[in-house]
């Protein structure tokens, strides 16, 4: 066997348990454990902290390091803004950092190179190494398809809960709570990425971030158009003086229109998109079952 395939043969199951390993939750995340630890009053000792975590991490750690340089080493910068542009958008998932990321794509790269050069060196035909020369590029991009599934995914849920966010915070604010406050309500009975993200703004607000820069922040963290339409009618609002419940209740009642909207072309849209796996799937073996005896008693004759 030629050497080139044997090391195609090692590397491809050493990549994807690195990307396994790479994308899957951390067990033992250092900035939990530090925040726990302050949290608790403790004294934060690093070193400690770092030789608690399993033994695999800290073997696995410095290799990824090593990776992720070389990676941004030999990506394009435009290809690495993009790839941190949809981290943010994803909401920056601790065991889904740029630098796993990064790692990720060198190692699946090499993969693909090596799958490719065994084809070549192996004298296959041309269709097998055109099918692996496909197989090698999925590969190196099957962590920005991932990461871009996690942050539309991510958008879309922000979309989705937005109208029923400014519901809340419409109701807090008329029955004589902040605005502040109403987000800080709004933010404690919800859960998902909007409530996360009001978090955040609250947290910006509170260590003396001015109310339009910690919108503004907001919006730039997120890719979400009516997230953009609210912020920048409640800016205005705040310039003119225009009481901000009235424009909340404006706002949630546009959104809502909107959501319905959506839902009504997304259901319109359906019998189209089943078309496809109705005549390529479904109508031939029915017409074979149908047919197919009478087919069969015809030729017979």
């Amino acid at each position: 066997m030629h050497p080139l395939v044997i090391a195609a043969a090692l590397a491809l199951p050493m990549g994807i348990l690195l990307l396994i390993y790479g994308l899957a939750p951390a067990r033992h995340d250092m900035r939990r454990m530090v925040a726990s630890n302050l949290q608790r009053g403790e004294v934060t000792n690093l070193r400690e902290i770092t030789l608690s975590a399993p033994t695999r991490e800290r073997a696995l750690r410095p290799v990824l390091t090593m990776l992720a340089r070389v990676g941004r080493r030999f990506t394009p910068a435009g290809s690495i803004a993009g790839l941190e542009r949809k981290y943010v958008l994803a909401g920056r998932p601790p065991a889904w950092s740029l630098e796993r990321l990064l790692a990720a794509k060198v190692v699946l790269g090499l993969v693909g190179a090596l799958l490719v050069a065994s084809r070549i060196s192996s004298g296959s035909d041309g269709r097998l190494i055109v099918a692996v020369v496909l197989l090698a590029i999925l590969l190196y991009f099957s962590p920005d398809l991932i990461i871009s599934s996690r942050a539309a995914e991510r958008q879309r849920a922000i979309l989705h809960d937005l109208p029923d966010a400014l519901d809340q915070m419409t109701i807090c604010m008329e029955a004589g709570l902040g605005f502040e406050a109403a987000i800080a309500r709004v933010s404690q009975g919800n859960t998902g990425p909007l409530a996360q993200e009001l978090v955040r703004m609250l947290q910006e607000l509170q260590v003396g971030v001015s109310r339009r820069e910690a919108l503004n922040a907001l919006v730039q963290r997120n890719d979400v158009g009516d997230l953009r339409h609210f912020v920048t009618s409640l800016i205005q609002a705040e310039s003119y003086g225009v009481p901000i419940a009235k424009v909340l209740h404006d706002q949630a009642d546009e959104l809502r229109e909107k959501r319905r909207q959506r839902a009504e072309e997304a259901a319109r849209k359906l019998p189209l998109k089943l078309l496809i796996p109705l005549v390529l799937f479904i109508l031939p073996p029915l017409f074979v079952v149908l047919l197919g005896p009478a087919a069969i008693a015809i030729l017979n004759l």
